[in-house]
């Protein structure tokens, strides 16, 4: 009977993360989840095909599950793997390159626990190598016109005015808590972005099925970001730019469509190609050139709900 009062009051979490030639940090999240004291958690790591031998994880953690895909399968399709493992009632996507404060899930859960129509909760993010200073504290909706939002409080200090939980626009992939009861209405996460916005159409995913996204400042990560990737790669620019107009074909219709697509190209695509260009980052330039090019071609991904 104890037994199942202890169930009940600390619902299991499944924590996702993905390792992608990043075992080190890995390693130091993982060191960080030790230090946790939610007492009902599993840990799975999913290795994206790493050139790195992910072995060091089995050693040095047993109890962590490591599951080793043959290829990388990107940001949602590691994470899908990740949930076809995972036995908790809630999941959490936790990107490799953070690192969490012990009593971090408490407050996750609980905001959940307490409102069945929430349909994703994101910690509060502070950079790790800038003390103090958010890079995510909620965020604005997402233009339509432009495809993009702002994170609420980006380059502040923290503050008490950031403590809050609320309703906000989206939820951040990099410690995303999901009940496992929504994923199984809603589906997994959309694999044909393979890198960026794919965070932000699961949100307008679960939105569209009826539920709400929150922003719970009592719980706090510290991310390194883009460690995996770097922050100006050919690879990053790519997908930012093909993924960017995507999600706009994605979720928005009509005549705001065609206005969007219109300041994509000939607005905020040459912009940047210019910028690339001044700065002599050719290969950031052909990147963002096949990122546009790429909606030219016949895929098989659809582009309408």
């Amino acid at each position: 009977m104890e037994q199942k009062e202890h169930v009940r009051e600390w619902p299991m979490v499944s924590i996702i993360s993905i390792n992608y030639n990043g075992l080190q940090y890995t390693l130091q999240l993982l060191e960080s989840l030790e230090q946790v004291s939610y007492p009902n958690f599993e840990v799975i790591i999913v290795d994206n095909a790493s050139h790195e031998d992910p072995s060091e994880i089995e050693r040095s953690y047993p109890h962590v599950k490591l599951l080793r895909s043959k290829e990388n399968l990107g940001f949602a399709g590691g994470n899908n793997l990740g949930l076809d493992l995972a036995k908790g009632e809630y999941y959490l996507l936790l990107n490799n390159d953070t690192e969490v404060e012990p009593g971090f899930l408490e407050p996750l859960v609980s905001t959940l626990e307490g409102n069945p129509s929430i349909g994703a909760a994101s910690a509060k993010l502070v950079f790790h190598h800038s003390p103090g200073v958010l890079q995510y504290a909620g965020s604005t909706p997402i233009n339509p016109f432009t495809g993009r939002g702002k994170s609420i409080g980006f380059g502040e200090q923290d503050s008490a005015r950031f403590s809050r939980t609320e309703p906000t626009a989206r939820a951040h992939g990099a410690a995303m808590l999901l009940p496992a009861r929504v994923v199984e209405k809603v589906g997994k996460m959309p694999e044909m972005y393979f890198l960026y916005y794919e965070e932000m159409d699961y949100c307008a995913m679960i939105n569209k099925a009826g539920y709400e996204i929150w922003y719970v400042g009592s719980s706090r990560v510290w991310h390194k970001e883009s460690m995996a990737v770097g922050r100006d790669t050919p690879l990053k620019t790519y997908y930012m730019t093909r993924n960017r107009l995507l999600y706009l074909r994605r979720n928005v219709q009509g005549p705001v469509l065609w206005l969007s697509v219109a300041y994509f190209c000939s607005i905020a695509a040459p912009k940047n190609l210019l910028q690339f260009a001044l700065k002599r980052r050719f290969d950031l330039l052909r990147a963002c050139w096949r990122g546009m090019c790429w909606h030219l071609m016949p895929h098989k991904y659809a582009f309408t709900r």
